[in-house]
C-alpha cells in the first residue's frame, strides 16, 4: 500500500472507504483505477469531489464512471464530478454505466439543478438481456453481475487486456532482425519487413500472450454466487466488510457483509489480495485494527482499506 504516488502501471486509489454517510475523517467508498493515464471510477457518493481533489487526480484522463446502485451513498456525488469535469476546455465525451435508472437520475438531476456540461454523456444501463461484458476499450474490459442487496445492485470486474508474450532476443538475432526500432515494433505486436523483403511476424519472436491484471469492486451485498464469479483469481478484490461478526444481524437486515464473510469469499474465490471497504460509521479508526484482525484470521491477505491509499498492482509474472 502506498499513498499519493504516481505510477505508469495500474493503480487503485481509494477516494473513500465509508458506508452510509461521509464522515469528517472518512469519505464514502469510491475507487479510482488509473491505467496509462486513463481513470475509471467506481461509485461516486456524496463528497466524491473531495476525495478526487485530495488524491490529486487529473480530469483529462477521466473517461468512465461505473455505478453499483442508486443508493445515496453511491451516486449523490455524480453531479459534482460532472460539473468539475466541465471546467476543462474541450473535454471528451463521458461514459456512465450502471443499474436501470442511472440515466434518468443523472438527466433529471441536471435538469432540476440547471448545471451546464460542455461534453456529451453516454450511458449503458443494465437490463435483463444484458451480457456480462458491460464496457470495453483498447486497454480494459469491464464485466458486471447483479448482487444481493436491498435494492438492485451491480458488482464489477475490470480486466486489463492480455499483453504480448515475452520477447526472445536470441531468436530475433537468429532471424537477422537488427536491434532497435524493429525489435520494439515486434514487441508491440506489429509485423516488420527486413531489408531483403522478408516479413517477420510477432509470433516468431514472442512467447505466448501474458495475462493482464484483474480486479473486482463489489459492495453492498450479501453472499451470492456472483461474488465468486467477479472475484475469481483477481489480483486484488475491493469488497465490502461493513460489520464485525458480532453485528451480523445488522449485516443481514441491511444487505451487507461482515469482515469475516468478505474475507471468506475473497479467499475461496482465489483473490490474491482483498481490501475491505464500505465500513460502517459505527466504527472509528480505533476499531480498524480489530476489523482487520478478524478478517486476517480467515484470509491473511485481507486488509482494511484507508482513505487515499493507493494499491499498485504488479503483473502476476513480475
Amino acid at each position: 500500500m502506498r499513498v499519493l504516488q504516481r505510477s505508469s502501471g495500474l493503480d487503485c486509489i481509494l477516494l473513500g472507504t465509508g458506508g452510509m454517510m461521509p464522515l469528517p475523517d472518512r469519505l464514502l467508498t469510491a475507487l479510482a483505477v488509473r491505467l496509462d493515464g486513463r481513470i475509471y471510477l467506481f461509485d461516486a457518493g456524496e463528497g466524491a469531489q473531495l476525495g478526487w481533489k485530495r488524491a490529486q487526480l487529473g480530469l483529462r484522463g477521466f473517461k468512465l464512471l461505473a455505478v453499483t446502485h442508486l443508493h445515496a451513498d453511491h451516486c449523490l456525488g455524480i453531479p459534482g464530478l460532472l460539473m468539475l469535469r466541465a471546467q476543462m476546455a474541450d473535454p471528451d465525451p463521458f461514459m456512465i454505466i450502471g443499474p436501470p435508472g442511472i440515466k434518468g437520475f443523472v438527466q433529471e438531476t441536471q435538469k432540476a439543478l440547471g448545471f451546464y456540461l460542455n461534453y456529451p454523456l453516454q450511458f449503458i444501463e443494465w437490463s435483463d438481456t444484458a451480457e456480462s461484458l458491460a464496457y470495453q476499450d483498447e486497454r480494459i474490459r469491464i464485466f458486471w453481475e447483479p448482487l444481493k442487496h436491498t435494492q438492485f445492485c451491480l458488482g464489477y470486474r475490470l480486466e486489463e487486456r492480455d499483453r504480448p508474450g515475452k520477447f526472445n532476443p536470441g531468436r530475433a538475432v537468429q532471424l537477422g532482425i537488427p536491434k532497435g526500432l524493429l525489435w520494439g515494433m515486434l514487441q508491440t505486436g506489429q509485423e516488420v519487413v527486413l531489408e531483403g523483403g522478408k516479413t517477420i511476424r510477432p509470433d516468431q519472436v514472442l512467447g505466448p500472450p501474458r495475462s493482464g491484471r484483474h480486479l473486482a469492486y463489489v459492495v453492498d451485498t450479501r453472499p451470492a454466487k456472483a461474488l465468486y464469479k467477479l472475484c475469481q483469481n483477481v489480483d486484488i478484490a475491493f469488497i465490502e466488510g461493513m460489520f464485525l461478526p458480532e453485528d451480523a444481524e445488522h449485516a443481514i437486515a441491511k444487505g451487507h457483509l461482515t469482515v469475516v464473510e468478505a474475507a471468506k469469499i475473497a479467499r475461496r474465490a482465489g483473490a490474491r489480495q482483498a481490501v475491505l471497504v464500505h465500513i460502517s460509521p459505527r466504527y472509528g479508526d480505533e476499531d480498524l485494527a480489530r476489523l482487520e484482525g478478524m478478517a486476517q484470521e480467515v484470509f491473511e491477505k485481507a486488509v482494511m482499506g484507508r482513505d487515499l491509499a493507493i494499491y499498485s498492482v504488479p503483473y502476476g509474472d513480475d
